[in-house]
Order: C-alpha cells, then structure tokens, then sequence
C-alpha cells in the first residue's frame, strides 16, 4: 500500500473524520428534514381524506334533500287527492266547502314544502361553508381569523346561489 502512496494511518482518521461528520449531519440535518417530510404527506393525505368525506357528506345531504322533496310531493299528491275524493263524495251539499278545503290543504302542502325546502338549502348552504373554512384550515394548517372564516363562508353561499 505504501508504493500506491496511502498511509494507513491517514486513511483511518480520513474513515473516522468521514463518519463523524456523516453521523451528525444524519442526526442534526438528515433525519429531522426527513421526519418533516413524512409529517408533511401524512397531513396531505388526511387532508385529501377529509376532502373525499366531505365530498360524501355534500352527496348524502343532497341524496337526502331530494329524498325529502320528492316525499313531500308525493305527500302533496295524496292530499290532492284525498281532497277530490271527499269533493266527490258530498258533492250536492258539501261542494264548495271541499272544493276551498282541498285548495286550503294544497296551498298549506306546498307552502310547507317550500318553506322546507327553503330551510334546506340554507342548512346546506351553511353546512357547506363549515365544510369549506374546516377544510380550508386542514389543508392549509393555518387557524383562521373570523372574519377569514366570515368572507369564505360568503365566498361559498355566493358560488352555491349561482
């Protein structure tokens, strides 16, 4: 080794000097920076599964509402035509008594469904913008401000109305 110029004593301070510096920078610079790196896809992926559940939960409040909308029409429907039947039914004495009952109980059906179906919209609308401010601080790791969580709540009711 010594006609190839290397002096073993030289080469085991070079080797201890190298794995001196090699296993403080593993522990100072390497691992911490990899440790970042790993906390910083698992809160990515949480988020994308907070994402997705929320997208479910949009879909099931929607599947729901257009459940209860179709209930409350078929609901409407019946009393319609219960309305008649009755109408039929006492038609010498009674029909302009049921006539104005069955026009009462459609109104009242309809202005029920509305108004339910008003209440609806805005639990959605309010729901969504939860949703969206509770993702909005998930994804970006930042607690907002209430008047942040105030605009992103408009932001939102302002896209759902379009």
């Amino acid at each position: 080794m010594s006609k190839l110029g290397i002096d073993w004593r030289i080469l085991i301070v070079q080797l201890i000097s190298f794995s001196i510096v090699f296993f403080v920078l593993w522990k100072l610079a390497y691992k911490p920076i990899f440790d970042m790196l790993q906390a910083r896809r698992e809160k990515i992926a949480a988020a994308l599964a907070s994402a997705e559940k929320i997208k479910g939960d949009v879909a099931k409040t929607e599947a729901e509402r257009q459940r209860v909308l179709a209930e409350a029409g078929v609901q409407a429907d019946k009393l319609i035509a219960d309305a008649r039947e009755a109408a039929a039914r006492v038609r010498e004495q009674e029909t302009q008594k049921a006539i104005a009952a069955a026009e009462q109980i459609v109104a009242k059906a309809r202005e029920a469904a509305a108004q339910e179906h008003s209440q609806m919209l805005a639990d959605l609308k309010r729901e969504v913008g939860r949703l969206v401010v509770q993702t909005t601080t998930t994804v970006t790791g930042k607690i907002l401000t209430p008047e942040d969580q105030k605009r992103l709540a408009q932001e939102t009711e302002k896209q759902l109305a379009a």
